[in-house]
Order: C-alpha cells, then structure tokens, then sequence
C-alpha cells in the first residue's frame, strides 16, 4: 500500500518563484466601498455646506418671523404664506416676471434659429458673423446695462436722437410705463441670443446630409428641404431652447435691477426683486425666504411640464 505525500516548494525552487509571482487578491467588497466613500466626501461635504444646507435654512426661515432687526425668531407657521398669497405686490411682480418671459423667449428662439440658418448655409466671412452674434453673450451684465443706458438716454441717447432726425418726437425708453419693459427685453435678446444661435448651429452641423442628398434628388427645393427636413430635425433642440430660455427669463433680476431697479411705478419690478426688496430692505427674511419658496415651486411646475413637452429620442 502506498502513499502519497505533498510537496511544499522551498524558497528558490521554481514552484517557489510562480506562487510568488501570481497577481495580489482583489479588495475585499467593504474595502472597495470605503475607497469609493473617501473619494465622494469631499464633494458630499461641499454640497451639502453650500446646497442642502442653505435650502433647509431657507425652508426654516419661511416658517418663522425672522427680521435683520429683530434679534429673536418665532415659529409662525404658514402666517408668511398665506400673507404672501394676499400680497397684491407679489402677483403684480409675479405678473411683471411672466410678461417679460412672455416676450422674450419667442423672439430668442426664432431669430436664433433664424441667425443659425444664415451661418450655416456658407456666408462669406463666416468668422465675423459667429464672433458678431455670439461676442455680446461673452459680456458682463454691467458692461450691457451701460451700453443700453447711453442708447436709451432722453436727451443725448443714440435712439432719440435718430427719432429726432426723422420728425419724432423722444421716447422715455426707461421712464415711461408702456416701454420700459420691452426696453429690457430688447437689452436681453441683443444681450442672450448669442447662447441659443449656438445650439441651433451645432445641431445644424449635426444633421446628416443624406436627407437633403435625397430630397434635392427628388426635385425638393430649398424651401421644402427646410420645411421638411431641417425644422423637424430641429425639433428636440427646440424644444431645448425654449425651457432652457423660460427658466433664464422667469429668473431675471440683474439687468432690470441695474437699469430701472423696478420702476417706473414698479411697471418691471420681477419677482425676485420683490424678494431682495422685502429681505433686505424690509428687513424681513422669514416672509422673502416664504415668497422664494412659492416662486421655487412654480419654476419646479414648469420645468416638469416643460419635461412632458420634450419629444422622446426615437430608436
């Protein structure tokens, strides 16, 4: 009867030098999981000091009655959200907030579009037009208020004296109610459209030019190829270009603050101006931190609808 016995290679045999050799067992599940945590903590905690934490203070806040000038904080529950359902300056701003939406996102959609055709059908100069429409977007608000100011001064400003010229008579495009609102609005079409003309144009580029291949083979002429090839293609960048400009309008504050800080009668004060105001010049966080929330609440309605409207990729 026999039998067998194992071998352990020693140190120096070959069997030795291949055990030694053989690649290191994998981190252990938990192991790979602290790793993982270590890398995400700094971004977690950044996040959570500069985000969370401001939105649940924010929250807190429109609970209570706190004031810069007070130095306790009561609990008053939704005192501040009823009151701010009774303010009629919050749906006046809120009126001004939604006309100037209203009057801005169409024209920045169409004549993007419009601007991004005439680029990408072969212009001469092609440089010069994308530095043109796009250059005032690369502009700080500041330096587009004063532009717009010296062109809409009364007396000296570039457009009143070009009415002047032809017989007319000057234009409050500032101080009178029934223009200073599309003033702005004119200001941020010259000053924004640079962001959309490119989204139309890279979209433009995107388009395979097989589809226009088969339809000029077909007799379709230039007209019928933007109808039925390039405005349909177009489509989800649309739809894109519309949400993102609804968002940006329904939040404007810089330019209108700068500009005519609410006025004329608080004819373009928008609503986040009626925030600042009541925070901090009233003094008044707890019942502005209860109006922004309202105002958060509608952005987040309108995003969502603006989700349902997007077209679903087909394929």
């Amino acid at each position: 009867m026999s039998t067998t016995t194992s071998q352990v290679p020693v140190s120096g045999e070959p069997g030795a030098r291949a055990a030694s050799s053989a690649p290191p067992a994998p981190p252990a599940p938990a192991r790979r999981r602290r790793t993982g945590l270590l890398f995400v903590l700094p971004f977690v905690a950044v996040f959570g000091l500069f985000m969370v934490w401001p939105v649940l203070h924010g929250l807190w806040m429109s609970f209570t009655d706190e004031s810069l000038t007070l130095k306790g904080t009561e609990f008053v529950g939704f005192d501040n959200y009823v009151e701010a359902f009774g303010d009629p300056d919050v749906w006046s701003s809120l009126g001004n907030t939604v006309f100037f939406t209203a009057i801005t996102v169409v024209p920045l959609a169409l004549l993007s579009l419009a601007m991004a055709l005439l680029v990408h059908t072969g212009l001469a100069g092609q440089w010069v037009w994308r530095l043109a429409f796009f250059a005032p977007y690369l502009l700080p608000v500041t330096v587009v208020t004063m532009i717009f100011q010296w062109l809409y001064q009364p007396d000296l400003g570039m457009l009143n004296q070009a009415l002047d010229a032809v017989g007319l008579g000057p234009v409050g495009w500032l101080s009178d109610e029934a223009f200073a609102m599309w003033s702005i609005a004119a200001l941020t079409v010259w000053w924004t459209i640079g962001f959309n003309f490119l989204l139309y144009l890279a979209a433009l580029q995107s388009l395979p030019d097989t589809l226009y291949e088969a339809a000029a083979l077909d007799g379709a002429g230039a007209w019928r190829r933007l109808w039925s090839i390039t405005l349909p293609q177009l489509r989800r960048t649309t739809v894109l270009v519309v949400m993102l400009q609804v968002l940006a309008s329904l939040k404007v504050f810089d330019q209108i603050y700068i500009l005519t800080k609410g006025g004329p009668n608080g004819s373009t004060r928008p609503i986040l101006e009626y925030v600042y105001d009541v925070g901090f010049t009233g003094y008044r966080l707890g019942y502005a931190s209860a109006i922004s929330y309202l105002f958060f609440a509608i952005i987040i309605i309108v995003s969502i609808a603006q989700l349902r409207l997007m077209p679903r990729k087909e394929g």
